[in-house]
């Protein structure tokens, strides 16, 4: 007897706050995979409905709606505690994956000092009479 895994059993990437590229595009891939990826992108308004709505109406509207909520919710599962605790008063899905891309993609200013940084200290080693070969390799390393 065969089992079938479908997506939506595949838990999604969590963020702790390492790593933000990484897992913003894993994030985008399994959010677009569930159809809940427009309801970030697009941050669009749902309407209330008019008087004597069809059934297509019906449909579309609570299908809009909740896709917004899911999008929200999945984005409040896939965080740890501490980063919740920031953004849990945010209204929208969009609002939430803003926040988290300001917050810990950084400007491209941020970026560059933080590469000049790395590269100083990479330099900065040297080994020390002390040390043998192999400590000074798992310094680097590390």
């Amino acid at each position: 007897m065969e089992t079938e895994t479908t997506f939506s059993h595949v838990a999604p990437p969590i963020f702790d706050g390492d790593n933000y590229q990484a897992w913003a595009i894993r994030m985008t891939v399994h959010l677009e995979a569930l159809d809940l990826w427009e309801a970030i992108e697009e941050d669009y308004d749902v309407p209330p409905l008019l008087a004597n709505p069809t059934m297509t109406q019906l449909k579309t509207h609570k299908e809009r709606k909740t896709r917004k909520s899911k999008a929200k919710a999945y984005l409040f599962s896939t965080v740890s505690s501490t980063i919740f605790t920031r953004i849990m008063n945010l209204k929208s899905a969009k609002d939430i994956w803003d926040y988290l891309e300001k917050e810990y993609q950084g400007n491209e200013r941020t970026k560059n000092m933080q590469v000049l940084n790395l590269i100083r200290e990479f330099e900065m080693l040297k080994m020390k009479e002390t040390e043998t070969i192999k400590d000074y390799s798992d310094k680097l390393l590390g």
